[in-house]
């Protein structure tokens, strides 16, 4: 389902990949607690390290949620379910989406396919995205099947996706190609779908030594992403600047 390797980093340091091996990669709460056992893989590790995340699939790099577990009757019981206990399913994955994004290590997601949903949300909680150029969308379909985006997603897109393409994205479910998404500065990268993981690989193992201190590194995603991050506050930079000790 997860598969966790650790590879020496060109720079030094570690360069974790974490490769999604449930075919489509669909969330459900078994696959959100084997993502939570890698991250604590991660988190555990010491000195300068980064993590790339693949699939294994070869059209998808995660289609969303477990539409066909979710959408059970409420009746039948999750006992025996391998996708697990629905009860919990929210709360468990918006908080391992909010580990990824402040995780003290960058992180690269390593799009080599579909993105759809849960599967967007999670790549855009990644620091940056390498995409397959020729084929695949990254779409919030979630109004387009019926759901609403939570606001913890909402913010999260405001943050990761640049306006205009925040309210295409949100709003009206846009279907991003890799050559759309790069011009709207979705991505960083459109690439062959041969160089998707080699090309995340060396640009971890180019941002791995900005991770040599973790405590500092996590701090300032911490800052961004965080409680009353600088991103949210309600006054302007030019009042922060001038009063500089009341925002230490």
């Amino acid at each position: 389902m997860i598969e966790l390797e650790q590879q020496e980093a060109t720079t030094g340091g570690t360069v974790f990949v974490l490769t999604m091996t449930e075919g489509e990669n669909r969330w459900n709460t078994t696959f959100v607690r084997e993502m939570a056992k890698a991250l604590d893989e991660v988190e555990n590790s010491e000195g300068a390290a980064a993590l790339v995340t693949a699939s294994a699939h070869e059209k998808f790099f995660s289609n969303g949620l477990d539409l066909d577990w979710i959408t059970r009757s409420p009746d039948e019981s999750d006992e025996h379910h391998p996708g697990g206990d629905r009860g919990v399913f929210g709360e468990e994955f918006m908080r391992v989406m909010g580990r990824i994004l402040t995780l003290p290590v960058p992180t690269i997601a390593a799009i080599n396919g579909h993105t759809f949903g849960a599967g967007f949300m999670s790549a855009l909680c990644h620091d940056v995205r390498i995409m397959r150029e020729d084929r695949g969308f990254l779409c919030a379909n979630e109004l387009a099947i019926g759901m609403t985006i939570p606001r913890p997603e909402i913010a999260l897109f405001r943050h990761k996706v640049p306006a205009p393409a925040f309210h295409e994205t949100v709003m009206l479910a846009k279907r991003w190609t890799a050559p759309a998404a790069l011009g709207a500065g979705i991505i960083e990268a459109a690439v062959p779908v041969e160089e998707v993981l080699p090309t995340s690989l060396a640009r971890a193992s180019e941002l791995a030594p900005l991770a040599t201190n973790r405590e500092n590194y996590g701090w300032q995603k911490e800052a961004l992403y965080g409680e009353n991050a600088a991103l949210n506050e309600p006054h302007g930079a030019a009042h922060m600047l001038k009063n500089m000790r009341d925002f230490t």
